[in-house]
């Protein structure tokens, strides 16, 4: 089993215990289990084998017997006895945002709701409005959420997709008689969700690799099969898509597969204006995928703008953008460590941002009003800061940025008094309350941290948490203008699950000049290698590296950020 399985089975148990009315500590120790295993760079397994699971900071000798059990047996008894005891539906229940087990539980007793199903018809016929804690507004949002579930059922998380893929892929590879495995349609072009995973296979024996990947323990179901490729349903729910093509023609089918279809038609109508019909192939023969713009005298166009948002008509101009790439990323501004909530000390986080060959790093520990988050209290920052000083005199050629993640408050006020502010390097401010606010409320609340001249970054600016939880009610034209005007920056959150601002809300800022930020806000030193998924929304967004200032070496961000 992979880490995110053994991780999500504890979390879930934690979910099932909650319902139950367990103890909180039980419930604790599983939770914090879970964000361990997630943030675990080693392969649990390989922890498993070498028997170092006790020695694993945070997992004691009771979380290490239940890993155990999950690798010697794949699963976990106590786990699978509480799915039996209650309906599977209550676990989507509780994955709503604004539920929770204890609302799940609720609703179980008081209306006999167990699934999605019965939640939207409670929820339509007003029958939620009287209990504690649910109103009319609830009932409203309860349905707007499960809308939007149900809008994207059947798409997965881009990191996990991709996991899967190199998985497969990888696989394929070591088959006999295949030449070259690649990963096309949407997973390529590095869109923030995908409905499947589109798997190009250069092989002379098709049937061969479509009966080897059948076997393949991640595989659960064969969909569908033709001559030259086959669907399949992969355990992580996630649909699996081979095609599969002699090596000639790799390059033609990985182009044609990677799409967008829009792209490809408009290509393919420019193709047949000069009597080369894409549809009927190209020359045979060895060919890199770039012939084939160079065939339309085109410069080439990154998999990321395939879109047709007028890529096509920029390549014809001559003016597609110089894309910023990962290795032009000087440093993350966003990173949490045990200060708050983070996994890894800074000395930790110091020696990752190193190896990645950064020039810094900030350190944006949550401010003290995120109880949950074990925010800082205003003593704790300073003395973090001296801290960070004083690691500080022991570089020569990275320097530790001091910083904060601080709350912006309901009113709009920030969690964070000036006079402490005005001393910090990098100052993110970001919601994590109040959600629910109406769109003047939290447009007022976005404008006033900005109105701050200690505000340098806001981050994840609508926070949205893919295939989980909307946008906020929010006037963005206003934001995006008031942070042009303020000089303000605007972060991309690089964390798979938020990714925000998305591709088209941050090239509306490139278009009005704002600059952003490509931040991971890890909260342990795996997810500090997430970088490259906010560099893949950059480039959707057409960013380079002018538009980004962790592309800027140290002392020309120090005098940037200093500019207010």
């Amino acid at each position: 089993m992979e880490n995110v399985e053994v991780a999500r089975i504890f979390h879930e148990l934690a979910d099932l215990l909650e319902l139950k009315g367990e103890e909180y500590f039980k419930i604790r120790a599983y939770r914090n289990a879970s964000k361990i295993l997630a943030g675990l760079e080693e392969p649990v397994k390989e922890a498993w084998k070498g028997g170092r699971l006790d020695k694993i900071p945070g997992i004691g000798k009771n979380i290490a017997a239940k890993i155990s059990e999950i690798m010697t047996t794949g699963n976990l008894k106590k786990y699978q006895e509480l799915l039996e005891e209650f309906p599977h539906g209550l676990l989507e229940l509780i994955t709503l945002p604004g539920l929770g087990p204890k609302k799940a539980g609720m609703l179980k007793e008081k209306l006999g709701i167990t699934n999605l199903e019965g939640l939207a018809a409670a929820a339509r016929e007003k029958r939620l409005r009287g209990l504690p804690g649910l109103s009319a507004r609830t009932e409203d949002e309860i349905l707007r959420n499960i809308r939007l579930r149900q809008s994207l059922a059947g798409r997965a998380l881009l990191d996990l997709a991709r996991n899967l893929a190199a998985e497969l892929a990888g696989f394929l590879e070591m088959l006999p008689g295949v030449a070259r495995v690649e990963a096309g349609g949407s997973l390529r072009r590095w869109k923030e969700t995908v409905g499947d995973i589109d798997l190009v296979v250069a092989s002379d024996n098709p049937q061969a690799v479509i009966d080897a990947l059948a076997g393949h323990y991640r595989i659960s179901e064969l969909l569908e099969k033709g001559y030259d490729g086959a669907k399949f349903q992969s355990k992580w729910g996630i649909a699996v898509e081979l095609e599969i093509v002699p090596e000639e023609v790799f390059a033609l089918a990985w182009f044609r597969n990677t799409g967008s279809h829009a792209h490809f038609e408009k290509l393919q109508g420019i193709f047949e204006k000069v009597g080369k019909p894409l549809a009927a192939g190209l020359p045979q023969g060895e060919m890199a995928e770039r012939d084939i713009y160079t065939m339309l005298e085109l410069p080439y166009i990154p998999p990321e703008l395939r879109e047709d948002r007028g890529e096509i008509e920029a390549a014809l101009e001559n003016r597609l953008p110089n894309l910023v790439k990962l290795d032009a990323i000087k440093g993350d501004l966003h990173v949490h460590s045990t200060w708050s909530d983070g996994m890894a000390n800074i000395e930790h986080l110091v020696d990752r941002a190193k190896a990645k060959g950064y020039q810094y790093m900030a350190v944006t520990d949550h401010s003290r009003s995120l109880h949950i988050a074990r925010g800082l209290s205003l003593e704790k920052l300073k003395e973090q800061h001296e801290v960070i000083r004083l690691l500080n005199e022991e570089e020569d050629d990275f320097r530790i940025l001091t910083g904060i993640e601080v709350d912006i408050l309901p009113k709009g006020e920030l969690d964070c008094p000036d006079e402490l502010l005005k001393d910090v390097d990098v100052v993110v401010a970001s919601v994590h309350s109040a959600f629910k606010q109406d769109r003047e409320t939290m447009t007022a609340r976005l404008i006033s941290a900005m109105e701050s001249n200690h505000v340098d970054i806001i981050g994840h600016p609508t926070g949205r948490l893919l295939i989980q939880r909307e946008e906020y009610a929010l006037d963005l034209e206003r934001v995006l203008e008031a942070a042009a005007s303020y000089g303000t920056i605007l972060e991309i959150n690089a964390s798979p699950n938020r990714l925000d601002l998305s591709d088209v809300n941050a090239r509306r800022a490139k278009e009005k000049g704002i600059k952003m930020a490509i931040n991971t806000d890890a909260h342990d030193l795996k997810r500090m290698d997430e970088m490259s998924y906010g560099v893949a929304v950059a480039r959707r967004a057409w960013l380079e590296d002018e538009d980004v200032v962790n592309t800027m070496p140290t002392g020309k961000l120090l005098k940037y950020l200093q500019r207010r």
